[in-house]
């Protein structure tokens, strides 16, 4: 384990080394670690994104097996025999339980890697179409957008009265493509576009995140 969990290691060295407890400690762990996901990736993230497969740049791996240790001592059915540490457990076995907690965070990391790259081909897609192509509507992404008397239509459905008479394809278009790059300038992550509103109300497209949890009207 790292130089920073020798301090912690002192108790988990005294866990009872029956393989039943081993075993227990281990699934607890893994479980754990598998629970901490959005922990892990707020982590990695403040960390600068690094990039996963160095071992010795974990970021929730001692947490997760001191917390599961305290855990397992609070128990209530928790064996007497573990509570007061009194047998030392092989050390080969704690750094095999760390080992496989690595693996599993970078797991986590390079999967998270991977849906990122998607989310940036995807926008780079996106934004080419919008300029090599006529407008391409961002809610079916399927059909051309069209402006008509003022209003913004689409083959799918869509229909979204303009605030401005002035309002062109290519203002419109610039005005997609300013929001877009506004949101990919602090999450990554591809947007969604929906149209909020119905018979009573002015429909308006709106353009919304879920990873961000943001959200804001374009037009």
């Amino acid at each position: 384990m790292a130089e920073s969990l020798r301090s912690p290691r002192r108790s988990l060295y005294k866990l009872v080394g029956s393989p039943p407890w081993k075993e227990t400690f281990r699934q607890r762990c893994l479980e754990r670690m598998k629970n901490s996901r959005d922990r892990l990736l707020n982590r990695y993230r403040q960390a600068g994104s690094s990039g996963p497969g160095n071992a010795q740049n974990t970021f929730l791996v001692q947490e997760v097996m001191e917390e599961e240790w305290n855990a397992l001592q609070s128990m209530e059915n928790c064996p007497e025999d573990l509570a007061q540490l009194e047998e030392l457990i092989d050390m080969a076995v704690l750094e095999e339980i760390q080992q496989e907690l690595i693996d599993q965070e970078q797991s986590i990391i390079r999967e998270y890697e991977k849906s990122l790259q998607f989310d940036e081909k995807c926008l780079s897609i996106m934004l080419a179409e919008w300029e090599a192509n006529p407008l391409v509507c961002p809610v079916c992404t399927k059909y051309n957008l069209r402006i008509t008397s003022g209003v913004v239509v689409c083959q799918c459905g869509l229909s979204i009265p303009s605030h401005s008479s002035e309002l062109t394809e290519q203002k419109l278009r610039a005005c997609l493509e300013g929001s877009i790059n506004e949101h990919s300038a602090h999450c990554p992550h591809t947007p969604e576009f929906s149209v909020t509103g119905g018979t009573e109300e002015k429909s308006s497209l709106l353009m919304s995140c879920l990873a961000c949890d943001t959200w804001a009207v374009i037009l």
